[in-house]
């Protein structure tokens, strides 16, 4: 039964029953236009350090641009969970079989032999949500990793979600960092003063 009220709880209830209707096919579909139209962008093709998700089942996979990335000789940078501060930290990998482990809640993260990388060296953090609005506002699982992450890091801070997750607006707290840009399958919606390419 959902929330009744318009909490971020009931956000998050709405957007996981309109992500639950969507197949697996349309979710990979929807993840490759994704991909294409990010390869477009600027600020893809300048930075140097990517921050990355490993995706879950419920979230656009940016996962051929990893590896496209490390093929070019980019840093790529994926979140590991830190269980000593309770936050992510962002490590390099260099090999995808290699240097990935299942970590907290079942999600690949760098093992232990993956070197940090100060979040200010980040050029673009890609940042998964449940919801997003067109002024940035993020709503995540609900514990504040990415929250906490965000408010140290350097660089383009881009949401990525499926055109489902996006809402005319969300409720925020303070606390809630906002992101510079949105990248969904069919749209880009930019930092203010970028070019836009569709």
């Amino acid at each position: 039964m959902p929330p009744s009220d318009d909490s971020k709880a009931a956000v998050r209830w709405s957007v996981s029953a309109k992500l639950a209707g969507l197949s697996p096919e349309r979710k990979r579909e929807a993840s490759v236009l994704a991909c294409q139209l990010l390869e477009q962008q600027a600020v893809w093709k300048e930075a140097q350090t990517i921050f990355f998700y490993a995706p879950l089942k419920d979230e656009v996979d940016l996962w051929p641009l990893v590896q496209d990335a490390l093929a070019r000789g980019r840093t790529v940078c994926l979140p590991r969970f830190d269980t000593a501060t309770q936050r992510y930290v962002a490590c390099e990998v260099k090999d995808l079989g290699a240097d990935l482990v299942n970590g907290k809640y079942g999600i690949r993260e760098p093992g232990d032999r993956c070197v940090l990388v100060p979040l200010n060296r980040l050029d673009l953090i890609l940042v998964p949500g449940v919801a997003f609005d067109l002024r940035g506002r993020r709503i995540g699982r609900g514990k504040g990793y990415y929250d906490r992450l965000l408010s140290l890091a350097g660089g383009l801070k881009c949401g990525v979600a499926f055109d489902e997750q996006i809402l005319a607006e969300i409720p925020t707290e303070p606390h809630d960092i906002t992101v510079d840009c949105i990248l969904t399958p069919t749209r880009w919606i930019p930092p203010k003063s970028a070019p836009v390419v569709e």
